[in-house]
C-alpha cells in the first residue's frame, strides 16, 4: 500500500515542502531514496526502537521510501516522525485517511519522545501558503509556529499522541498565540537605557544621528570610557520593529536554532556581539550545510564589533560587500542561498595598542606601533562606516553626578520623527533611510548652498577624503537636517557631519 506524508526542508530562510512516499509491499528490506543524508539514513534505528517502546513495530515486509523532489538533498533528523507515521499508515496499523492534510515533522528519541526542531516558523508559513490544514510538531516548537494564523498547530510530546490522534482516540488542541497582543506588550521592553550613561554627551549625540539615519558608527576611546555601555543601548533608541520586520527577523533566528522554547516572536531589535576570534564563515554565514551568520542574525538590528582591530583582517574584509548590498549570497556548486543582512554596524576600538590616546600620559605605544594597529582596519572598510567619534575618558565629576541622563524613550521619539521624514521621502524608492541612499538619490536630496559647498570642499582638501567619504558626509548631514526637521541641508549640518570623520584627520594618519 502506498501512502504520502508531507514534511519540509529549509532553503535559506524559506521552506520547501517535501513529499515522503512510503510503499509497503511483499518481501523483505528497507530502502530509503531521494538524496537523504546520514542522519536520515539512520532514522530506521530510531523509528524501530521508538515504535517498539510505544507498543508498535516495523512491519516485516519490503518498505520503500522516496523523498521528493529526489534531486534535492535532504538533511537532518527532523523526518523521523514523518517516516514513522508514513510506515504505520502504509502498513494499515493506523488510519491514514487524514495524514496528507498535515505537515508532520519531529526527531524521535528511542522512547518515542520528540526533540525540538530548527526553522519551524518558515515551515509553518509554507504550510499555510500551500493550503495544509495544520502542522504536527514537537511541543517545544508550538509557540513559534502558532504565530502563523489560519493554521492548526498541533504540539505533541510522543509519537503515541500522533498515532492516537489519527486513529481518532485522542484530540490535540491547537496552540493559539495572539501575535499582535504579544508583539505590542514587549515591543519596548529594553534591558538597558541611555539614562544610565554618565557624561559622553557628544557620543550620545553621534549615536542618535547614527540611529536616525541607519548609519554605521565606530567609537574610539580608552578603556573604561563607556564604548560597550553606549553600544548596548543603541537598540533602545531605534524605532520599534514593525510586525513584518519582527516576522522576518524571527524566521532567521528560527532557521539558525536561536529561538527559545518560550519565545514565539522577536519583539525587539537583535543585538549581536561576536567574539573577536570568530571565523569569516561564522560571521557572514555558510558552511557545509549553509547557516545564517552573525550579520544575518543582526538583520533589522545591531551588530557590535568590540575592539574591532582585534578581529582578523580577513574576517572584517568579508563584511565589505554585505555592508553595501545588505544581503549575503552563499554559492555552492548545486545551489545558491541568500540571507538578508540589513544591520547597523556599531564598532569600538582603542586608539592605540596600549589603549590610550597619543597625547595621554598613560600611552606607552610608539608612533610605529600605533600605525600598525590602525592599519589593521583597511581604508575601504572605514569608508563604509559613516560616523567616527572619539570618546574621552569620563571624569570623576561626571561619574559622581547623581542626576540621570536623558531617557532612551525621549531620544527614540526624535529618531522616529526623523525616520518618518525619511519614509515619506523614499516612499517611491526601494529604501527606508538615509544610509541606504545610492548616488542618484544623494544628488537629488543633498543639495548644498554655496557656504556648505565651500565648507565641504575645504574639508575634502584638508583631510584628503575619498569619494565614498564625501558621500557619507552628505548622508549624515541629511540625517542631521532631518533631526531638526529642516528641508534643506545647512552649513552647520555639514560642519557637524565633518566632525564625525575622526579617522580621516591628520592626527590618525600620521
Amino acid at each position: 500500500m502506498l501512502t504520502k506524508i508531507y514534511g519540509s526542508t529549509i532553503h535559506g530562510v524559506s521552506a520547501i515542502t517535501i513529499t515522503i512516499e512510503v510503499n509497503v509491499d511483499q518481501g523483505v528490506g528497507y530502502h530509503l531514496v531521494g538524496l537523504p543524508d546520514n542522519a536520515i539514513k539512520e532514522s530506521s534505528y530510531r523509528i524501530s526502537a521508538a515504535l517498539k517502546n510505544v507498543g508498535y513495530k516495523l512491519p516485516g515486509k519490503k518498505i520503500t521510501i522516496n523523498m521528493a523532489p529526489a534531486d534535492l538533498r535532504k538533511e537532518g533528523s527532523a523526518y523521523d516522525l514523518s517516516i514513522a507515521i508514513g510506515i504505520l499508515a502504509a502498513s494499515g496499523m493506523i488510519n491514514g485517511e487524514n495524514v496528507s492534510n498535515y505537515i508532520i515533522m519531529g526527531e524521535l528519541s528511542l522512547d518515542g519522545g520528540l526533540q525540538p526542531l530548527r526553522g519551524v516558523l518558515p515551515i509553518a508559513i509554507k504550510a499555510r501558503e500551500e493550503g495544509f490544514k495544520g502542522i504536527i510538531l514537537p511541543m517545544q516548537n508550538t509557540q513559534e509556529a502558532a504565530i502563523v494564523d489560519n493554521l492548526d498547530v498541533l504540539g505533541v510530546e510522543n509519537i503515541k499522541d500522533v498515532i492516537d490522534f489519527f486513529n481518532g482516540e485522542k484530540m490535540i488542541e491547537p496552540t493559539i498565540v495572539d501575535t499582535r497582543k504579544q508583539f505590542n506588550e514587549k515591543i519596548t521592553n529594553f534591558p538597558f537605557d541611555f539614562s544610565e550613561v554618565k557624561g559622553q554627551e557628544m557620543a550620545k549625540r553621534a549615536i542618535e544621528v547614527a540611529a536616525a539615519g541607519g548609519h554605521n558608527i565606530i567609537l574610539i576611546g580608552p578603556p573604561g570610557s563607556g564604548k560597550t555601555m553606549l553600544a548596548k543601548r543603541v537598540p533602545s533608541i531605534l524605532p520599534p520593529l514593525t510586525l513584518r520586520e519582527a516576522l522576518e527577523t524571527t524566521k532567521i533566528h528560527s532557521v539558525a536554532g536561536k529561538m527559545g522554547a518560550e519565545t514565539s516572536l522577536m519583539t525587539i531589535r537583535p543585538f549581536r556581539s561576536p567574539h573577536h576570534t570568530i571565523s569569516d564563515v561564522a560571521l557572514v554565514g555558510g558552511g557545509t550545510n549553509p547557516q545564517p551568520g552573525e550579520i544575518s542574525l543582526a538583520h533589522n538590528g545591531v551588530l557590535f564589533l568590540d575592539e574591532m582591530p582585534e578581529f582578523k583582517r580577513s574576517v572584517l574584509e568579508v563584511m565589505r560587500q554585505p555592508l553595501e548590498d545588505r544581503e549575503v549570497t552563499i554559492s555552492r556548486a548545486r545551489f545558491t542561498v541568500n540571507y538578508p543582512a540589513s544591520f547597523m554596524l556599531v564598532a569600538s576600538m582603542n586608539p592605540s595598542p596600549s589603549g590610550y590616546f597619543p597625547d595621554d600620559p598613560n600611552n606607552t605605544s610608539s608612533v610605529a606601533e600605533m600605525q600598525r594597529y590602525m592599519n589593521k582596519l583597511s581604508g575601504p572598510l572605514l569608508d563604509r562606516i559613516d560616523i567616527h567619534v572619539e570618546i574621552p575618558k569620563v571624569e570623576f565629576e561626571q561619574l559622581s553626578d547623581k542626576r540621570k541622563g536623558e531617557l532612551s524613550e525621549n531620544i527614540r521619539v526624535r529618531v522616529m520623527n526623523a525616520r518618518e521624514i525619511q519614509s515619506k521621502r523614499f516612499e517611491t524608492e526601494n529604501i527606508n533611510y538615509n544610509a541606504q541612499m545610492p548616488p542618484k538619490l544623494i544628488e537629488k536630496h543633498c543639495q548644498l548652498d554655496e557656504t556648505s559647498q565651500n565648507l565641504i570642499k575645504l574639508a575634502m582638501a584638508k583631510l584628503n577624503l575619498s569619494a565614498r567619504a564625501f558621500d557619507r558626509i552628505l548622508k549624515v548631514s541629511r540625517t542631521i537636517a532631518d533631526l531638526e526637521a529642516s528641508e534643506n541641508i545647512q552649513s552647520h549640518h555639514i560642519s557637524e557631519a565633518i566632525q564625525y570623520r575622526s579617522l580621516d584627520r591628520e592626527f590618525w594618519n600620521a
